[in-house]
């Protein structure tokens, strides 16, 4: 759980000892006290969900928006360029599959190496326990991460095999595309709030190029 969930959990709690404190002072029945308390607590918890998968609930409210004529889908392929449009907190999200385990990846160019939660790495079948050890810096400081190789990551029809990976449980269930996917492209740039993604033409002798 991060900082701010921790604070907004805080925030919650409050309020409902604040509800519960005032209905004590009215001297209310027990059970209709109970029952208010329940009440605002489930309102609550649906709001505490909805803030904090806000970014998820956006993009997929802009996909079913896309498929009803509503308006444009987060992530599309044209032929072998993917386009993504930047999410309402700045960044870029893609779609992502991780040994054909798909999963909601942050694309950061100031991430040298891609990094994945430890539960994605158990999803993908990625044994990273016995990883070399190495030390990972973010934005919360430095985080200790085990170095591992995913077999397959793809971004639509964008991709790679044998990746390196960074694999951490301190990362939560954050996933990150970094440099060492972004650099197989043949390129990558920002146009209109949309990143671009474009594919290697001819695939060379070397196999960790996108293909």
């Amino acid at each position: 759980m991060s900082e701010d969930q921790v604070v907004q959990l805080v925030a919650l709690v409050g309020f409902l000892v604040l509800v519960l404190s005032s209905l004590a002072v009215r001297r209310l029945r027990i059970g209709f006290i109970l029952k208010t308390v329940v009440g605002w607590a489930v309102i609550g918890g649906l709001l505490y969900l909805i803030v904090v998968n806000r970014e998820r609930i956006g993009d997929q409210l802009a996909t079913l928006g896309a498929k009803v004529g509503l308006g444009e889908e987060p992530q599309v392929a044209d032929g072998e360029t993917v386009r993504i449009r930047m999410s309402p907190d700045g960044h870029f999200w893609a779609r992502a599959t991780i040994n054909g385990v798909e999963r909601r990846m942050l694309i950061d160019s100031g991430a040298t190496v891609s990094a994945i939660s430890a539960d994605t790495a158990r999803a993908a079948g990625i044994d990273f326990e016995r990883g070399m050890p190495v030390q990972v810096s973010t934005a919360n400081g430095t985080v200790d991460a085990r170095r591992a190789q995913a077999s397959r990551v793809q971004i639509g029809p964008l991709g790679t095999d044998d990746l390196t990976v960074f694999v951490a449980p301190s990362f939560g269930d954050l996933d990150v595309i970094g440099m060492n996917f972004l650099s197989r492209l043949k390129s990558w740039r920002v146009e209109a709030n949309v990143l671009i993604l474009e594919p290697q033409g001819a695939k060379s002798d070397s196999d960790t190029d996108l293909t």
